[in-house]
């Protein structure tokens, strides 16, 4: 059997437009298919991170090719053009890569503060359903330690970090009296409330409806917040009155388009939709303003400079954590042979060589063999941790063992 390697594959907002990130998008359903179909094949540990910025899959594999052929046959998009656009990072690359998602590095904004969210997103959905093992848990919750790290002592997550809140302060910079306005949002995930949320505290607005095909989650966060709910049913004539829509659904193809603004009023539209929910077509009406998540990740950032001085300290501080990961997976190395050498003790101690040999020297037998070993073992631990001399560490152990025997 090949050795397996840990790999990260996928396509961002670097070298793809949102239409085209929007082809390699994974939902819910596409999501579970791929774990079952990964565990046919062999590979036990994966997780795929689908947002607006990216789309990833990390795993466990003998080549990458396994993990992207996976992600391709479950999305609309073609492998031939994810590999034309693609990045591929093995082993200690790969690590490195998670651990600057997970710290906003190498968001489409600096800092972004939602993508560890979305990451624990995955990794929960993925360990649901059997696809994460020792090696991706350890990996894992290393990522979101070195995350809380840095945004308790670093400002690279101080000011507009996430598409959301630049969804505010566009509507803040571009639409007059907007505490006035009739405000649509569609959709109540997490991106819609953290939205929603963003327009009660910083614009003061609270004239907003919600609308979710799952009418209780919509319910909920109107219930926390004050607001109206309206009905999925009657969207068309909620599109009508309102002034301002925000998009943050999770369908597959557009939910609005161009037809409905033919003879309505002066709109703005936000889509926060990884692929678009508002078709782009509604740009060319001229009574239509329509921004996107890449036009958002455009806005003048004020607090840009000071994140970007954060960066080092960032990066200082994923080393640490890096380190940390590493020196566990030495150790995990020595875990076989740990695990025989205490087989073997074992064995010694209830061998009648040993045995005769404790009763020649009038040793008393040990009360709890297995304290005994045990200590040996930790012992044996330590040794390799600071320096592993391969079967010296064994002879070591074994020459512990026997003068622990007869004292």
């Amino acid at each position: 059997m090949h050795q397996l390697q840990f790999f990260a594959a996928g396509i961002n907002y670097k070298k793809t437009e949102a239409s085209i990130r929007g082809q390699f998008a994974i939902a819910t359903e596409q999501y579970r298919a791929l774990i079952n179909d990964a565990r046919e094949i062999g590979i036990t540990e994966l997780m795929v991170i689908s947002t607006c910025n990216r789309t990833e899959i990390y795993g466990l594999a003998t080549t990458a090719n396994e993990l992207i052929d996976l992600l391709c046959s479950k999305t609309t998009g073609s492998k031939e053009i994810f590999n034309q656009l693609s990045y591929i990072r093995t082993g200690n690359a790969a690590i490195d890569h998670l651990f600057s998602v997970g710290a906003g590095l190498d968001s489409q904004i600096l800092g972004d503060y939602e993508i560890i969210g979305q990451i624990k997103q995955s990794f929960k959905f993925s360990k649901e359903h059997g696809a994460i093992g020792c090696f991706m848990e350890r990996l894992v919750n290393a990522v979101i330690q070195a995350s809380k790290n840095i945004k308790n002592n670093t400002q690279l997550s101080g000011g507009t970090v996430s598409v959301a809140f630049a969804a505010i302060q566009y509507l803040k910079d571009t639409v007059a009296d907007i505490s006035e306005k009739k405000i649509l949002l569609l959709g109540t995930g997490k991106i819609g409330r953290n939205t929603c949320k963003n327009v009660v505290d910083y614009l003061n607005n609270t004239n907003i409806t919600l609308i979710n095909r799952t009418e209780e989650k919509a319910k909920e966060l109107a219930n926390e917040l004050n607001l109206k709910v309206g009905s999925y049913e009657l969207i068309e004539h909620e599109i009508q009155v309102a002034d301002v829509i925000i998009v943050a659904t999770n369908a597959e193809k557009p939910i609005i388009n161009k037809e409905e603004f033919i003879e309505s009023g002066n709109k703005v539209l936000i889509d926060l939709s990884i692929p678009n929910n508002i078709n782009p077509d509604c740009k060319s009406l001229p009574h239509i303003s329509l921004v996107n998540v890449d036009d958002l990740s455009k806005i003048n950032d004020a607090t840009l400079q000071m994140r970007l001085a954060e960066v080092p300290k960032a990066k200082a501080i994923i080393a640490e954590h890096i380190a940390e990961f590493e020196e566990w997976q030495e150790m995990r190395k020595n875990v076989p042979v740990i695990r025989a050498v205490k087989s073997k003790l074992l064995a010694i101690q209830e061998s009648e060589l040993y045995i005769n040999y404790t009763n020649c020297h009038h040793v008393a037998a040990t009360a709890d063999s297995n304290v005994l070993i045990q200590k040996v073992i930790k012992n044996m631990a330590q040794n390799m941790r600071k320096e592993n001399k391969g079967g010296c560490n064994f002879i070591e152990a074994i020459n512990e063992f026997m003068a622990i025997s007869l004292n």
